[in-house]
């Protein structure tokens, strides 16, 4: 994408741009649970000894992770089409500023902006004593 090119549009416009994009993510991911589920049926072949147990085993943990991280992207994109439906798509959740067209760009499924995103993981940061890690914000020295 352009950016020059999309940051003389209305908001409304960019919204139906993501729009769509999050519509064709949508449809790209069902069809892939779809095509997932198909091929995760173990055969009794696939079980004959510990070295095949081990390699589906491995397999399906890996399929099962995958499928984690689809839906909770898949979740991220249903809240964003909801966001859009109501007309608070590229609003800060957290200051209720409009986010940068950079950072929708980069990640369109974002809800904060990027000094309260930095925020929120500066306060991840710090210990539940109330003390923050040394290495937090630290620069190094080279020789």
């Amino acid at each position: 994408m352009n950016s020059t090119k999309f940051l003389n549009r209305s908001s409304s416009q960019l919204a139906s741009i993501f729009k769509a994009q999050f519509e064709a993510e949508k449809k790209k991911l069902l069809f892939s649970n779809s095509y997932m589920n198909e091929q995760f049926h173990l055969q009794k072949d696939d079980l004959l000894d510990e070295l095949d147990l081990t390699t589906v085993e491995m397999e399906t943990s890996m399929r099962m992770r995958l499928r984690n991280r689809e839906a909770i992207f898949l979740k991220k994109i249903e809240e964003s089409l909801q966001r859009i439906a109501e007309g608070t798509f590229g609003q800060c959740e957290s200051c209720e500023e409009e986010i940068e067209f950079k950072r929708l760009q980069a990640r369109p499924t974002t809800t904060m902006c990027l000094s309260c995103k930095e925020d929120e993981e500066r306060q991840e940061h710090i210990h539940i004593d109330g003390h923050r890690s040394k290495s937090l914000g630290a620069k190094l020295k080279l020789a």
